[in-house]
């Protein structure tokens, strides 16, 4: 089965974390999302696509089978990654369709990230 969205062109996908927007730093329904026995927070990104109501149908049929539905990127060196899909919504805007993810991240993964990337610390010689 095929359980990933993958993006062949464009830039790394912002994930914007949705854990802390409203009343005591929860987000309504995406909370539901993050509860387990591991911590991970909840992000949302916005994809341009082609066909997105395809792209839900295979969400939807991996969930079914009980499988997990990755989104597939490149980082921004070029790194392929991969991050679960927790929620997925296809819209239709004036410019094309719209594939909205809601997607599971280890919190502690991002922030080293982060961390490690410093851009003001790079020598501009190389």
């Amino acid at each position: 089965m095929d359980n990933k969205i993958t993006i062949i062109e464009g830039p790394t996908p912002n994930f914007d974390s949705v854990e802390t927007d409203f009343i005591m730093g929860i987000n309504g329904w995406t909370a539901g999302l993050s509860e387990g026995p591991y911590l991970y927070d909840t992000a949302r990104t916005t994809l341009r696509t082609f066909n997105g109501q395809a792209l839900i149908n295979r969400c939807h049929k991996a969930w079914a089978h009980k499988l997990t539905m990755y989104l597939e990127y490149r980082d921004p060196i070029g790194m392929k990654k991969e991050i679960p899909i927790v929620a997925a919504r296809a819209v239709d805007a004036e410019n094309g369709n719209l594939l909205i993810l809601w997607v599971r991240r280890d919190p502690e993964e991002f922030e080293e990230l982060e961390d490690d990337i410093d851009f003001d610390d790079m020598d501009s010689d190389w």
